[in-house]
């Protein structure tokens, strides 16, 4: 089994081993997993890049919990794992969502996406991580969104020399401010509470970095400009200012659900599909893995959606290639010639 993938069209409709939903990196490295079997896969997330929430949150920010790693930048992260699946051709159908899930005895699963799509597979993998997820906003941004209001920074660089506004207070909003001031013009975090949500550490550090201003108590009240965004006008207490402001980061959080998921006839436990200990859910031959799956015990770490990926792709092996071992032959016993 096997082909060579790429970006598929929208509107497509193609066939593949396994499709995996999700392109986090429990979801990459399902494919991954899946590939050294032999298996073909198609990786389909709502997200225009793979990576997931951390390429859309976290490009910048240093991962602890990766085995192997003392600390990896999520984007580092990001590109090892397309790298490390790029030699099994995957097809990628980014910016695109899963929106059903049906069954046909013969020609297996088929996922339909919401451009009208389909991706026929005999297995599918759900890793979705924490499911559909909706930025938190203010009305007064809305207009600006897309002109100057963003939700995540997935390049820094493109911030160079701006003046830039940060509104909330979780680890997000200080992170991207740290990683930011020595870039841009100015970095003014607004945060309606008197304290962060933010590990205290990165708050300290937030407060002694010059290039940094702090406004607490403090909302964002209106925003202003002609083509983008201009100025955004805050209010502390009776007291309202204007601050230039070419870009504004919103990092209020997000609003979080299975979205479509819900409806596939999926075991639901708070809000995360059940799974047994091979990463099956209650439909045959349908598997869920990381932050969007729950079983007794499991601990929501990067490490361990890494190893429910390997799981689940080894048992969709045994079941699609008749007579194959549940254990995978050692990687080092394979070239990596063949592979490129």
């Amino acid at each position: 089994m096997g082909d060579r993938g790429g970006t598929v069209a929208a509107g497509a409709e193609m066939s593949a081993d396994v499709a995996v939903v999700g392109a986090g990196p429990a979801g990459l490295y399902a494919a991954y997993c899946a590939g050294f079997r032999g298996l073909s896969s198609a990786i389909v997330d709502v997200l225009p890049e793979p990576g997931g929430q951390i390429a859309a949150l976290y490009p910048e920010k240093k991962i602890y919990d990766v085995a192997g790693h003392v600390a990896v930048r999520g984007r580092e992260l990001v590109d090892n794992l397309v790298a490390q699946v790029a030699p099994f051709h995957p097809h990628y159908l980014l910016g695109r969502t899963a929106a059903s899930l049906t069954l046909d005895e013969e020609s297996g699963w088929s996922v339909g996406l919401e451009d009208g799509g389909r991706i026929r597979a005999q297995a599918v993998v759900i890793a979705g991580g924490l499911g559909r997820s909706v930025p938190r906003t203010l009305p007064c941004l809305r207009p600006y969104e897309g002109r100057g209001v963003a939700y995540h920074v997935p390049h820094l660089d493109d911030h160079r020399d701006r003046d830039v506004v940060i509104v909330g207070g979780s680890d997000s909003a200080v992170d991207w401010a740290l990683a930011l001031a020595p870039i841009a013009r100015s970095v003014t975090v607004v945060h309606r509470r008197s304290s962060f949500r933010a590990h205290e550490h990165s708050v300290r550090q937030m407060y002694a970095t010059a290039g940094i201003h702090v406004l607490t108590d403090t909302q964002v009240t209106n925003c202003d400009g002609v083509e983008r965004l201009e100025e955004v006008r805050v209010r502390t207490g009776e007291e309202e200012v204007t601050l230039p402001a070419q870009v504004l980061i919103a990092a209020l959080g997000f609003i979080t659900s299975l979205g479509p998921i819900a409806d596939w006839g999926l075991r639901v436990e708070n809000r995360q599909i059940a799974v047994d200990s091979s990463m099956r859910t209650n439909l045959p031959r349908v598997y869920a893995v990381s932050d969007i799956c729950t079983y007794e015990g499991r601990v929501p770490l990067i490490s361990v959606g890494f190893g429910d990926a390997a799981i689940a792709a080894n048992h969709v092996a045994v079941e699609l290639l008749p007579g194959s071992p549940l254990a995978p032959e050692h990687s080092t016993d394979r070239e990596a010639a063949p592979l490129l």
